[in-house]
């Protein structure tokens, strides 16, 4: 039997809000309540939900940045959870992660070749200023763009640099946690293009968050709907859309203006935004 890419069973992450008053602690949160799935390795598996349903607490658990209160969490076979950071070298060979908002995960006082070649001086890897060129090249920026700060981009080209770093060490999983989500309309497409692009290209396995239903449906192959902590229903892109079971995915459907344009078959420029 194949390894998945990802294995995620029961996992659950309680924390507790700070408190209000100096006599009463804060309340319990429950963000994930007994989660469980398998991504199969080169898959795009999408995860989708409203705001504060747990998702981008998911995506921390599954790139080692928290621990699950219980349950398990496997990378490619290796154990995640409960495992300290200075044992997790092999996740961050393996596994990268793209933000949602590129300026706040630039560093502003560094350079673009500097932070592109941020996670090949982690790892000790070779031949830095070769394979920053290349990256550069395969996201679609200039040579050029190597000596400038974040700053003086866009936020297109901030996040084409959030890319770059991320394939920097040639992982073999790539999360993105709504990478789309704070750039303007019109270069939406362009990026979710270039995304799909480089999965293809390079044979990732994909794991992409986002609450935009029309979004997930043009990247991901299979869909898992969260709401308040669980995973309500999970299945193939097409049965999601076309003969979503839970009433919750249902309403997700029918609240979203552009899921009446997908299920007519509209192309991703009326969908994401003109990316001309």
């Amino acid at each position: 039997m194949t390894t998945p890419a990802i294995r995620v069973h029961e996992l659950r992450r309680t924390y507790r809000r700070p408190r209000t008053s100096v006599r009463q602690a804060g309340p319990v949160v429950e963000a994930l309540k007994g989660v469980s799935f398998e991504v199969a390795c080169g898959e795009r598996f999408g995860i989708v939900g409203e705001s504060g349903c747990g998702k981008s607490t998911l995506m921390r658990l599954l790139a080692g940045l928290d621990q699950p209160t219980s349950g398990e969490v496997q990378v490619e076979g290796q154990t995640v959870s409960g495992v300290p950071e200075r044992k997790l070298g092999f996740l961050r060979s393996s596994l990268q992660l793209v933000f949602q908002d590129p300026m706040g995960s630039l560093d502003p006082r560094m350079r673009v070749r500097d932070i592109i070649a941020e996670p090949l001086v982690a790892q000790r890897l070779p031949n830095r200023r070769a394979r920053v060129a290349e990256l550069l090249d395969a996201v679609g920026l200039s040579p050029e763009a190597a000596d400038r700060f974040p700053h003086q981009f866009s936020g297109g080209q901030r996040q084409r640099i959030s890319i770059a770093r991320a394939l920097a060490p040639s992982p073999s999983i790539l999360l993105a946690d709504e990478p789309v989500s704070a750039l303007d309309v019109s270069v939406r497409a362009q990026v979710l293009n270039l995304i799909t692009d480089l999965v293809g290209e390079l044979g990732l396995t994909l794991v992409f968050v986002s609450h935009d239903l029309s979004v997930v449906r043009h990247v991901c192959d299979r869909v898992a709907v969260m709401s308040e902590g669980e995973i309500v229903e999970t299945g193939s892109t097409q049965q999601i859309f076309d003969a979503p079971q839970h009433p919750y995915t249902q309403r997700l459907l029918r609240a979203a203006p552009s899921m009446r344009r997908a299920l007519a078959g509209a192309g991703t420029a009326d969908l994401l935004g003109d990316a001309s």
